[in-house]
């Protein structure tokens, strides 16, 4: 099966192009080609609007003796609708835009109007400074006192922005140097705090005697476990000789756990196996007492 869309077709030996008579075009001719609107506009006879975007099979022509520095012109015709009359734009390449001629117009564009006036205004302006040096004069100092006011506004902001960029900078490092206070302050408080528990467990230590003894004598009493890594509660006793009042009953809460810290850290010391006499005079070897922790 052949295919639908040929790119090749077949020449037959004897072709010869030039026997091919030349199609007579007139100089005019007019070619039909597929657009969409170029502009939103209505149709004068019935009304219609037609929006911008629609898609037409219109006509195209040169327009003759019209052109913009050598560009040519073109011209459209293109059918409503509605009612099928006749419509035509053609091509403004002043303005790089379409401009409606005959059977329909354009709709508002209130921008387009803003720059028409404009124009205008501008045009106006540049013939009243030719013909009246006084008003061109005038129109310079306006403008030059306008540029000085944009001028001093613009400085204006430049100097606030920087100002208020070091407002922030300032900010920043008061609230820097208030933290460092306060941490500063914090720190010496407890220092303070530190210095006061070693006094008092100094005072506390000169005052009461504390002999490492067994689990049968008095004296210290300390109970770790290595295994268990559970820390017990130091108690110091004092030997009940005389009627001596237990100054570790006597101390607080906090200071009584306070030496159970620090204590909790001192070493004991093993006893070495000292000998004995009995009555009878012979040597008895007596095992040590075991201690009551061991560290």
């Amino acid at each position: 099966m052949s295919e639908r869309k040929v790119l090749n077709k077949y020449f037959p030996p004897d072709f010869d192009p030039s026997l091919i008579p030349r199609r007579k075009v007139p100089k005019n001719s007019q070619q039909v080609v597929r657009l969409m609107a170029p502009f939103s506009m209505r149709c004068n006879t019935c009304g219609e609007y037609i929006y911008k975007g629609k898609k037409f099979n219109a006509r195209k022509e040169t327009v003759e003796g019209e052109d913009y520095y050598g560009i040519k012109i073109f011209r459209f015709y293109i059918k409503c609708t509605l009612c099928s009359a006749e419509i035509t734009f053609k091509t403004d390449p002043k303005n790089t835009d379409y401009a409606a001629e005959h059977g329909a117009s354009r709709n508002f564009e209130p921008w387009r109007e803003e720059k028409a006036v404009e124009e205008e205004d501008r045009l106006a302006k540049l013939e009243e400074e030719e013909n009246n040096p006084m008003k061109a004069l005038e129109n310079r100092t306006v403008d030059s006192k306008r540029e000085m006011d944009i001028l001093d506004a613009l400085q204006d902001i430049r100097a606030r922005n920087a100002r208020n960029e070091r407002v922030g900078q300032s900010v920043d490092l008061l609230e820097r140097i208030g933290m460092q206070e306060i941490e500063t302050e914090d720190d010496r408080q407890k220092k303070l705090e530190e210095e006061e528990d070693e006094k008092l467990v100094r005072e506390v230590f000169s005052k009461v005697s504390m002999p490492v003894a067994g689990p049968s004598g008095s004296g210290l009493t300390s109970g770790s476990s290595p295994t268990s890594g559970q820390e017990k509660v130091v108690t110091v006793k004092r030997k009940a000789e005389g009627d001596e009042p237990d100054l570790h009953s006597l101390l607080p809460e906090s200071t009584r756990v306070l030496i159970a810290s620090k204590m909790a850290s001192v070493p004991f010391v093993k006893k070495r196996k000292t000998d004995t006499k009995n009555s009878l005079g012979i040597k008895i070897k007596k095992a040590p007492a075991k201690t009551a922790a061991t560290v």
